[in-house]
């Protein structure tokens, strides 16, 4: 499936597949926004403008953002979370 995701550090747009925590392209965290990929494809070029300009505004970007509860149980998150332990034992 796929999720809209912003990224504050690189301010970009990225529609990326699954639920993801960090940015493609800088590795920062993204926030997960709430409009799904077949509404903003439906924003004409101006509608989209807007959106992005309030996603770079963090009072507006608290609004749009949803939070992906269920990621602590996926595969990916638990191999994550084992190589941050790993990296800190040293």
């Amino acid at each position: 499936m796929m999720y809209m995701h912003y990224c504050p550090h690189c301010k970009r747009m990225f529609m990326l597949n699954g639920h993801h925590l960090t940015c493609p392209k800088c590795a920062d965290v993204v926030s997960e926004l709430k409009i799904s990929y077949l509404d903003y494809v439906k924003l004409d070029m101006d509608e989209r403008a807007v959106f992005k300009i309030n996603c770079e505004s963090e009072y507006h970007l608290n609004i749009l953002r949803t939070t992906y509860r269920m990621h602590k149980y996926s595969k990916w998150y638990r191999d994550m979370q084992k190589e941050q332990e790993l990296i800190l034992q040293g």
